[in-house]
């Protein structure tokens, strides 16, 4: 069963924001600069986090899993704003 996470991050230094970046675009939807939406298996979840900590510098840096419950069953996904609108990222994003 799949669950929905909210992969968010924050990363001290720039070499490993970026390679935290491409790590989670390869499990979910980049939704904001170090926010994703993944669905994982159990198995993909872990997977992740064992990846992510052999990237993180645990005296400097957070990421953060909030789940969102089963990716099935759970209704129509709504996301709103305050300030700028939300807008769907379709297209590739780079961090330099």
């Amino acid at each position: 069963m799949r669950n929905t996470y909210l992969v968010c991050y924050d990363i001290a230094d720039e070499k490993r924001l970026r390679r935290v970046f491409k790590i989670c675009r390869n499990y979910g939807d980049h939704l904001q600069y170090s926010v994703f939406e993944c669905d994982l298996t159990p198995s993909e979840k872990i997977e992740l986090e064992r990846e992510l900590s052999e990237v993180i510098n645990a005296g400097e840096d957070q990421a953060l899993f909030v789940s969102l419950g089963p990716s099935e069953g759970r209704g129509d996904r709504v996301i709103t704003a305050l300030g700028l609108p939300y807008t769907r990222f379709d297209s590739p994003c780079y961090v330099v």
